[in-house]
């Protein structure tokens, strides 16, 4: 479970509630037509913009966005290391098992193009390309929730226009309204700002957040599998891999050896 997500959303709306009970009532913030305009146009606006195939999918992006996988870089470049012991001490074919056996679709289809005998730039080539376009559908997945980011502020300023509208359209007949009125107007902008900021936004952080950790791990597979190719030291293997983690994540508690 994302617990960070969870406590985010806990802290913001406890904060915002807070500060309207500080001067106000908590009624004065719930308008029905304004919810109606800043969500319902927003989610319209969403569903328009999105094939239904593309909507299809939005549910598990939900679940991905509160239940993420988990990547361990760390424990992919152990891997590694034992791939480029058993490369180096019984040659490239001993690893077609290896790659049979491995969890991971990624490692097992860059150990298969190694254990070919492919050229290592025709291989480095189609995982760049494994890579990219990885990059391009997660892009496309977290789209949803970035569009929603901008979109909520906007229906939210239109609610705010639409009740200005009402408001100065009835005022001659209706002056004691004028207050309620623009409180009513406000109303939407201040829906806008908080489902884009409080929801979309760290929703979509959460999956980019996640893209990122996968990205990482595949760049780790792709640097190390074509390393044991060109026969290098499982030490060095190691060291180079490590000097693409953080600080924090360094060391994994294995040594390689030659």
């Amino acid at each position: 479970m994302n617990l960070s997500i969870i406590i985010g959303w806990v802290m913001c709306f406890g904060m915002v509630i807070f500060g309207i009970f500080q001067g106000g009532e908590i009624l004065w913030f719930f308008d029905p037509p304004s919810l109606l305009i800043t969500v319902g146009g927003t989610f319209g606006c969403l569903i328009a913009s999105y094939p239904m195939s593309y909507l299809a999918g939005v549910p598990k992006k939900f679940k991905m966005i509160f239940t993420p996988k988990k990547y361990k870089p760390e424990k992919y470049i152990d891997e590694i290391v034992e791939y480029a012991k058993i490369a180096r001490g019984r040659g490239l074919l001993a690893l077609e098992e290896s790659a049979n056996n491995c969890k991971d679709q990624f490692m097992k289809s860059a150990l298969m193009l190694i254990v070919d005998a492919n050229d290592t730039a025709k291989v480095r080539g189609m995982l760049d390309d494994a890579i990219s376009f990885m990059c391009e559908r997660h892009e496309n997945g977290r789209s949803f929730f970035e569009k929603g980011v901008a979109v909520f502020p906007a229906f939210g300023m239109l609610g705010t226009l639409v009740g200005l509208v009402n408001m100065l359209n009835t005022m001659s007949t209706n002056p004691d309204g004028l207050a309620g009125g623009m409180a009513t107007a406000l109303i939407t902008t201040f829906y806008g700002s908080l489902f884009a900021n409080v929801l979309f936004n760290p929703m979509a952080s959460s999956l980019k957040n996640a893209h990122e950790d996968e990205l990482l791990c595949m760049q780790i597979i792709e640097e190390g599998v074509l390393a044991i190719a060109d026969g290098s030291n499982p030490r060095y293997i190691q060291e180079k891999l490590e000097f693409m983690l953080p600080a924090s994540k360094k060391s994994s508690g294995k040594s390689g050896e030659s």
